[in-house]
């Protein structure tokens, strides 16, 4: 069906950490203990390098990966990792990040381990800046996980705590939900949902329902079941509620844990997987058509008008 176009050119990231010297095992995790700093540094600026070959392709928006200043520590229960934590808008990756988006132009969502100093608490939070390197806001991950799969353990209960609905929100931000931020970017309305965020029925459909266009769901995640339902989830969500989602994962395995990650890193659409045109084997890159969201509906349906919500509630 015809529509006015709007194509918007946008990235995530898909790699591993980053730092060079990690222990040969889990037991000699301690020893990092005074090189946090390295640890953050070599991952910021490999992801920085990430953000210039994207800039260099002609991405607009581009999403990192979940808590991506650090290898996904959440595996065990090892306290070192919280000294990792940082301010999310002075702290040093967020301090890098501002200054690479205005050099290049780019709208940057930056998923970081943040310390909130005013209440001493941690939490799992995306950074969105714009091309100027002005902070637009913060989300902070609203469903925490811990448990055990097949393939290891998952701890994040014990590293930070689920949202307190308390993200900075500027006047960027389009919701009225101050749980789920939608920030309007010169675009597009981009939204985020992290990781275990998106196994949850009313994640997408908030975001979606304040005005979304794109939302990122930056994530570390492995085993079958979360494999079996990656591209199942994110599919009928941008369906259902007419929008794009853009799915990240990491990719590969990392030392000293070796818990092997699955990637499939990719964007989808309500009328289904957008074409990866990235020239980089850590970058995936797709041009996005927002006019499609405004379009007569592919199959003819309109959801949001025929919703009936007040009997969804009712128990028989």
């Amino acid at each position: 069906m015809h529509h006015t176009k709007r194509v918007v050119r946008v990235a995530m990231t898909e790699t591993a950490d980053a730092y060079p010297h990690m222990p040969e095992s889990v037991d000699e995790i301690d020893e990092l203990e005074d090189r946090l700093d390295d640890v953050r540094r070599a991952n910021v600026e490999h992801h920085l390098g990430l953000l210039e070959a994207a800039a260099a392709q002609g991405v607009k928006a581009i999403c990192f990966g979940e808590l991506f200043p650090g290898p996904y520590f959440a595996l065990r229960t090892d306290p070192i990792w919280t000294a990792l934590a940082e301010d999310a808008t002075s702290g040093p990756t967020i301090t890098a990040v501002r200054a690479a988006a205005k050099r290049h132009g780019i709208i940057v969502v930056a998923p970081i381990y943040e310390l909130d100093a005013s209440s001493g608490k941690r939490f799992n939070t995306a950074v969105a800046i714009d091309e100027q390197g002005e902070v637009l806001g913060t989300y902070r991950k609203t469903h925490i996980p811990f448990g055990r799969n097949e393939q290891g353990s998952f701890h994040e209960n014990v590293y930070y705590e689920p949202s307190d609905g308390k993200n900075l929100l500027g006047p960027a931000n389009v919701s009225n939900n101050p749980y789920f931020p939608v920030w309007q970017t010169s675009v597009g309305r981009i939204g985020v949902a992290i990781c275990y965020d998106r196994h949850f029925e009313g994640v997408m459909g908030s975001l979606a329902g304040a005005g979304a266009e794109l939302i990122f769901s930056p994530a570390v995640t492995f085993g079958a079941k979360s494999r079996r339902l990656w591209r199942l989830e994110f599919a009928v969500d941008a369906a259902r509620h007419d929008v794009f989602v853009g799915g990240s994962n990491r990719r590969g395995a990392e030392p000293p844990w070796n818990q092997l990650y699955f990637g499939d890193t990719h964007f989808v659409g309500p009328n289904g997987e957008v074409l990866n045109v990235s020239t980089h084997a850590n970058l995936v890159i797709a041009d996005l058509d927002l006019g499609e969201l405004t379009a007569p509906h592919a199959a003819g349906w309109d959801l949001r008008r025929d919703a009936r919500p007040a009997i969804y509630s009712k128990r028989g």
